[in-house]
Formats: C-alpha cells, structure tokens, sequence
C-alpha cells in the first residue's frame, strides 16, 4: 500500500517530461531511421555510431556533453543568453536530457522495424503508382508498427527513469526540475525512506503496466 505523499510534483513532472521525450524523439527518429535504411553513402555508420553513442555512454557523460553544448559558454547557451534565455536548471534541460538519452533506443527500434519490411511489397506499390508519402503511410508504417511501438515504449520508460544526464543539467530543484528518480535519491539521502519507497513502488508500477500493456497488445496483432 502506497503512503500518502506530500509533493507529487516529481510524478507529474516525469510524465510530462517522458510524453514530450517521446514524442520529440519519434518526430525526429522516425524520419531519420527511414532515411538511414534507405541511403546508402560514404560514413553512414560513422553517422549511426554518433546517433546511438548516448545509448552506451555513462548518463554522467552525456549530462556533461549537453552542458558543454546548453551551458552559457556553450555554442547554443551563448547563443539563447543573447535573448535572456537560459536552458541549463530549467525545465527544458529535464526534456532536452530525456529526448537525448531515449533518442537511440527510438531511432535503432525504428531502423530494425523498416528494415524488416518486405521491399517487394513497396516496389509493387510504385508500379502501380503509388508515391513515395503513400507508400510509407500505407505499406511501411503499418509493417513496421510492433517495432516502432516497441521503441515508444522503450524511450518512454528510458526518459521516465533518466537520472544521469537530468541530475547535470537540470539539478534537483523541488517542483521546477525534479523527476522521479531524482527525488527517490534524495528521499534517500535524507533517510526518508517512505517517500522514497512509494516513489519507487510508482515508478515500477507504472511500467510493468505499460509493458505489459504493449505486450498484449502486440500478441493481439500477431493473431490477425
């Protein structure tokens, strides 16, 4: 049984930051996946080892990485400094850390999902006169769906559960910049275990759910 929280800000806050994480990473790494299966040319997996090295990289390292690029001394800190912007210890630095850490595993889940469909199927789409738009709505979107939506939720529960990088270039500010995990940490730190422990009990709650949510639903679709 759960015990009564005083502040749910941290929830709220890392669901938002997941929902927006996700839906970043899948306006970006869809096409992008696409393209990468589709081009082939010189150092393409130079290009590829650069979009998934945050994938292996210690979330500290990455932290690191996104301040020296959104710190003030950073080519796009200095630049938003310049309209009395700043990124770092904001709420937006929590969503740049999530978007940058679940990126790969979007993008990889969608490069093996458009690489497992069938090619014939869009070659016979283009003799019959189908563009390229339709071809992908039609034909490749629909087939490679269990992969993607594999990816949305891997990349969720990767942006939800983001300590590392969100700890670098957000820090631990109560109701503006702190997630789940950050808070669990420092529930523990000050040795409230109860707040501590129902976040945790949340937390893993709410992914079992979702993953056993997804995994139905992909069962389903293997029956039709």
């Amino acid at each position: 049984m759960f015990i009564h929280l005083d502040d749910w800000s941290p929830v709220w806050l890392s669901l938002q930051v997941a929902l927006i994480s996700v839906i970043t990473v899948t306006i970006i790494g869809l096409p992008l996946a696409r393209l990468m299966e589709k081009c082939k040319f010189w150092g393409r997996d130079v290009v590829e080892s650069i979009l998934t090295l945050p994938l292996v990289l210690p979330p500290s390292v990455v932290g690191y990485g996104l301040l020296i690029i959104i710190g003030k001394n950073g080519p796009i800190g200095r630049l938003l400094d310049g309209y009395g912007i700043t990124l770092v210890f904001s709420w937006w630095a929590v969503v740049i850390a999530g978007t940058v850490v679940a990126f790969p595993l979007m993008y990889r889940s969608a490069r093996g999902a458009f690489a497992s469909v069938d090619q014939n199927l869009e070659k016979a789409a283009r003799t019959l006169g189908a563009g390229e738009v339709r071809i992908f709505f039609t034909i490749t979107l629909p087939l490679a769906w269990a992969g993607i939506m594999s990816g949305l939720v891997l990349s969720f529960a990767r942006a939800l559960g983001e300590f590392g990088a969100t700890l670098m270039v957000a820090g631990n500010i109560p109701g503006r910049t702190q997630t789940i995990p950050l808070a669990i940490y420092f529930a523990v730190e000050s040795n409230n275990k109860d707040a501590a422990g129902t976040l945790v009990g949340i937390i893993t709650v709410f992914c079992f759910l979702l993953i056993f949510l997804v995994n139905r639903w992909s069962k389903q679709q293997h029956l039709f």
